[in-house]
């Protein structure tokens, strides 16, 4: 019975232990995301000028892994795809309603700043940059049965990106993860219709990502 109970001890023990992300370590975070765009538009060109688009939500999971460079410092690699309408808005756009979508990856690299490295609750900040790239894109049934065939580009960017986020102890190697942040993206949607030529629209999305998930410790 001594060993038994010396035995749970020593496993409530390990379970209580904080992870203690340190120098060397890789942290690997399993995520639900969502990406809730921000966005403001331009207006659609020529044919529409006083007309502008929304950009929906998205809910996917998210990978990322961090490699911490010191006690304090990390370095994360942030790696999701999200799927998003385009609608119209107001006006002749308004009334078809869903435009096209498109899927995002926006690969993200942050440098962050774990406060309390040694803590069971781990507060970081982070800030880097991100590439975005827009990919299988296509036009809605309703914009085809509207103006005909229509080709749907969306062009890629460069942006900035904000973070910050906790990690909780859940046992010595695995800890619950809270995440948000903000990415700067913006994009050009060039719309070659049948019926009306090629129409252009500015989109500054700028969504605000927040992430709830595990993480391991390696």
């Amino acid at each position: 019975m001594q060993k038994i109970t010396g035995l749970i001890g020593l496993v409530l023990l390990a379970g209580g232990m904080p992870v203690q992300a340190a120098q060397g370590d890789v942290l690997v975070r399993v995520r639900t995301i969502m990406v809730a765009p921000t966005e403001k538009s331009g207006p659609i060109l020529p044919a529409f000028p006083g007309e502008t688009v929304g950009v929906g939500n998205s809910f996917m999971p998210e990978l990322d892994f961090t490699y911490m460079a010191s006690d304090h410092i990390g370095l994360e690699l942030i790696l999701a795809t999200t799927k998003h309408s385009l609608t119209g808005r107001t006006g002749t756009t308004g009334s078809i309603g869903k435009l096209g979508s498109t899927w995002v990856l926006p690969p993200t690299l942050t440098v962050q700043y774990h406060f309390l490295p040694e803590a069971k609750v781990r507060p970081y900040v982070g800030a880097g940059v991100n590439y975005s790239v827009f990919w299988n894109e296509k036009a809605s049934d309703g914009l085809q049965a509207a103006v005909g065939k229509t080709d749907v580009r969306l062009s890629n960017s460069f942006g900035w990106a904000l973070q910050a986020g906790t990690d909780i102890d859940l046992t010595k190697k695995i800890f619950l993860n809270l995440d948000v942040k903000y990415i700067d993206m913006r994009t050009t949607a060039r719309l070659s219709t049948a019926a009306i030529g090629v129409q252009q629209v500015k989109v500054d999305i700028n969504p605000i990502v927040a992430g709830i998930g595990l993480g391991f410790r390696f």
